[in-house]
């Protein structure tokens, strides 16, 4: 399959975007490229993305930044113990109609009808209001009253976690995490980023992000992403990591029933193969490589693999389940 001139066309138009946006961005938020490239790849595959790392590193900054460079629509929704479901979708009120004097119902919609949504340390909220959301994010859709209320194209959802344990927090089951294409990491700035925040950030400067993209290109690139044709061995790469990560199974590795509880689902299988054309399209390229399924393959397994006990004894890191996986699987073999 080869790409018609307009998909080559659009292709060369989001590598130029890329570029400019990583600038746009660089102007306010310092270092960071790996996360923000994660984040597009998440939005160009139409899918969800959970930000983990320390508070104080920018990620609700960067997220609304990046929400101004794709001129959307971005809502923050900060999740406490005490929020309901309907602070997050919207509730019916009851109003007179001037005209008639009668009495109806009038929908008012929640923050979670805007296209980038960043769910603000999601862990903290229990799990009934935790549904409200995850269940938006899956149907694209909001129920109230009976009536479905469509969630706006494209629609995207940021969710960010504390990794420290906390007292008070509710942890979300695997089967949601599942529902996010990435965990994304976000880790402390280098020295020379860190003097640099400092001194962008004690400095009274005024900065403004240009729009980069609009909301009509990225539903062309969530559609060109798609067609990105992939070779057979591509597919089964991106398979035989995703088999050799689930304990008990005959495809197993030795060190995967050593160290892991639980593996990575179909899901994971389909998810792999999206990213990397994602990955693929970031860089020009109109063709997917077993390098772009390697690597996504962090930010796609990194909330889907569970290790036990005696990997955590040992100090073994699902990051490093990830690494050792991959060095397991060869690139060009055959089924």
């Amino acid at each position: 399959m080869h790409a018609d001139a307009s998909d080559v066309q659009m292709l060369e138009t989001l590598r130029s975007a890329h570029q400019q946006m990583r600038r746009e961005i660089g102007k306010i938020i310092v270092g960071q490229e790996r996360v923000l490239d994660q984040l597009l790849m998440a939005i160009f595959c139409r899918g969800h993305a959970l930000l983990v790392g320390v508070p104080g590193l920018a990620k609700t900054l960067m997220v609304s930044t990046l929400a101004q460079a794709l001129d959307l629509t971005f809502k923050r929704i900060q999740f406490t113990p005490d929020l309901m479901p309907t602070d997050i979708t919207g509730t019916e009120v009851i109003q007179d109609d001037p005209a008639t004097r009668q009495r109806m119902f009038k929908f008012l919609p929640g923050p979670i009808f805007a296209h980038i949504v960043l769910a603000d340390e999601i862990n903290r909220t229990p799990p009934k209001t935790q549904a409200a959301l995850l269940e938006a994010m899956q149907e694209r859709k909001a129920s109230i009253g009976g009536v479905d209320y469509p969630m706006k194209d494209p629609f995207f959802v940021l969710a960010t976690q504390n990794p420290i344990e906390q007292e008070g927090t509710y942890p979300l089951p695997e089967a949601q995490l599942d529902r996010f294409l990435f965990m994304i990491k976000v880790d402390y700035p280098s020295d020379a980023e860190e003097e640099q925040i400092m001194r962008q950030g004690t400095s009274d400067a005024q900065v403004s992000v240009s729009k980069v993209l609009h909301g009509d290109d990225i539903l062309k690139l969530q559609h060109i992403v798609r067609r990105v044709p992939v070779a057979d061995h591509v597919f089964q790469y991106a398979k035989r990591i995703t088999r050799r990560s689930r304990p008990g199974t005959p495809e197993a590795a030795d060190f995967v029933n050593k160290w892991l509880t639980w593996g990575a689902g179909p899901r994971a299988s389909m998810n792999l193969i999206l990213a990397a054309k994602a990955h693929a399209v970031l860089q020009g390229r109109h063709h997917v490589s077993a390098d772009d399924v390697a690597a996504v393959a962090e930010p796609i397994l990194r909330h889907r693999l569970i290790a036990n006990f005696t990997a955590q004894s040992e100090g073994v890191s699902v990051e490093d389940i990830i690494q050792r996986l991959l060095k397991s699987v060869p690139k060009n073999q055959a089924a």
